[in-house]
């Protein structure tokens, strides 16, 4: 294991994160897990899709 991440998880033990930013980050997976679900099942609109042909022709 890498020596920077033991010191993240030693400061994590030490001053764990508030509440307010536990919710704020399970908020956020609730959302992209909802986004990926509806993809999945085929309920995303059609006009909120990219256009992959349209990402071929990148130009500098």
């Amino acid at each position: 294991m890498n020596f920077m991440w033991l010191m993240r998880m030693a400061r994590w033990v030490r001053r764990p994160p508030s509440m307010l930013q536990v919710k704020i980050v399970a908020v956020v997976i609730v959302i992209v897990i909802a986004l990926v679900a509806l993809d999945w099942l085929g309920l995303w609109p059609d006009w909120a899709r990219m256009d992959p042909r349209a990402m071929r022709h990148i130009r500098p």
